[in-house]
């Protein structure tokens, strides 16, 4: 049906995300840092989402556009009020040892024996939200921050290696440089070590996107 309905500008939008909070249908939503509007049947035409937008972004048009369907913006909204009551549920901790940081963990301790092993940047754990469903899971867990830890880590992650039957490496950094010292230290560990394990490296945005 033609209709009037909301146009965003993605060039004026900055990504405040002031229309999202205004829009209480959630027919508007953030996608890669821009505001979008997610399905044309949440959008009921009224516009209480373009005085909230400091950037004078969005705009009223009149064209071919979905009804909207006030049945499926109720479902919408009762799906959210669900998903944030889990949300405010504690989750299931996967740490499985202590302690976590490579300059404290015993190279010899009992449960390296046959683990998969998580090299994590320190920064990876907070910015990425289900980290320890996603990457901690049935792994054993070593964190570190090369830019603020004294040494390398090179030697310990090899003693590590070299002295346990590990049976696989995943490394979690951000994509910022400092990280990149964690990702060589493992590495030179990995050919120091004298055996092949598998290598899996993930790389977390500092918006919390894996790369």
């Amino acid at each position: 049906m033609i209709r009037m309905i909301i146009k965003i500008d993605e060039d004026k939008c900055d990504g405040c995300g002031l229309c999202v909070s205004a829009c209480h249908e959630g027919a508007i939503g953030l996608v890669d840092g821009k505001a979008r509007l997610l399905r044309d049947d949440y959008c009921d035409g009224i516009g209480n989402c373009l005085p909230a937008c400091p950037m004078e972004a969005i705009a009223f048009e009149i064209r071919e556009a979905a009804a909207y369907d006030e049945a499926a913006v109720e479902s919408n909204i009762a799906n959210k009020a669900s998903m944030a009551d889990k949300a405010h549920t504690t989750p299931e901790t996967h740490l499985r040892q202590w302690p976590v940081q490579i300059k404290l963990v015993p190279p010899k301790a009992p449960f390296f024996r046959d683990a998969d092993l998580l090299v994590a940047a320190d920064c990876s754990a907070y910015a990425y939200g289900n980290f320890h469903n996603a990457y901690m899971r049935d792994k054993v867990t070593l964190i570190g921050c090369p830019k603020l830890d004294d040494g390398d880590y090179a030697e310990k992650l090899t003693m590590i290696l070299a002295e346990n039957e590990v049976q696989s490496v995943t490394i979690t950094r951000m994509e910022v440089p400092c990280c990149g010292g964690l990702e060589s230290a493992v590495k030179i560990a990995l050919h120091n070590c004298g055996k092949t394990i598998p290598l899996q490296v993930v790389t977390i945005s500092t918006e919390g996107i894996v790369l």
